[in-house]
């Protein structure tokens, strides 16, 4: 009989805009927020503690911006702003599925969300409260990968669930190269030596550093999250070894 109980006691998960954009070619499609928020409602029923960090992409993008001629640290202020439009949404349809969750954003906004302050967002998770941070770290020219990597730091997270548009990490884009070849398992400096661009380098070093390891998966698949929170799933390892690091 296969244990229906994670792996892993508290963990964060990272993802992109485009994942809440689901067919559409902008903004927020509610029908996948709120199927993604019934899964994460199966997860935290598990007693999983889970921290979440949410991309922009879907609305703006500050390297995007920068590209088109605005200055970078203006770009990334408003790509910040789009990811605390995602986390709002996300809460909103973590509500509607009965998961008691609360919006931490670095940039403070006090009439629509907590500021982000360390001690009490470790209290919200002694609570069973699903945590989104918002606002990346509040800081320009930092990608919000480098932001989950940080959070996941900070909350005592044993592991950062990356969710993509694809299964794993590939050696090369498998849209544009179907034969690309797919990695099941690598270590942190794999993906650093090989330029593999599944998240900066920043975010890889700190997650090496603070021994977190990261699972690539695709959050398009219904189920997936499930599957991969119980270590069943098709994914992706990066870790010590090529393998998960300590999972309790």
């Amino acid at each position: 009989m296969v244990n229906p109980r994670p792996p892993f006691r508290r963990v964060l998960l990272k993802l992109s805009g485009e994942a809440l954009m689901g067919d559409q070619s902008y903004g927020i499609d509610m029908a996948v927020a709120d199927r993604v928020a019934a899964e994460i409602r199966d997860i935290v029923d598990l007693g999983v503690e889970l921290c979440i960090v949410v991309g922009g992409g879907n609305i703006f993008r500050g390297l995007a911006g920068a590209a088109q001629g605005m200055d970078r640290a203006n770009a990334d202020h408003i790509g910040m702003l789009a990811t605390i439009m995602n986390a709002l949404a996300l809460n909103n349809a973590l509500g509607h599925a009965g998961v008691d969750s609360r919006v931490m954003s670095a940039i403070p906004m006090p009439t629509v969300c907590e500021s982000y302050i360390r001690p009490r967002a470790l209290r919200h998770l002694s609570k069973g409260r699903v945590l989104i941070f918002a606002a990346g770290t509040g800081n320009p020219y930092f990608t919000t990968d480098t932001a989950a990597a940080l959070r996941a730091a900070e909350m005592g997270c044993t592991a950062l669930f990356k969710g993509t548009s694809v299964d794993g990490v590939y050696a090369a884009d498998p849209k544009k190269q179907p034969d690309a070849e797919r990695y099941d398992s690598l270590t942190y400096q794999d993906v650093l030596a090989r330029d593999l661009r599944v998240m900066d380098s920043a975010a890889v070093t700190l997650a090496r550093d603070n021994d977190i390891s990261v699972i690539v998966f695709s959050i398009r698949t219904p189920g997936s999250l499930g599957a991969v929170m119980r270590g069943q799933g098709r994914c992706t390892v990066i870790g010590t070894a090529g393998v998960a690091g300590n999972r309790e």
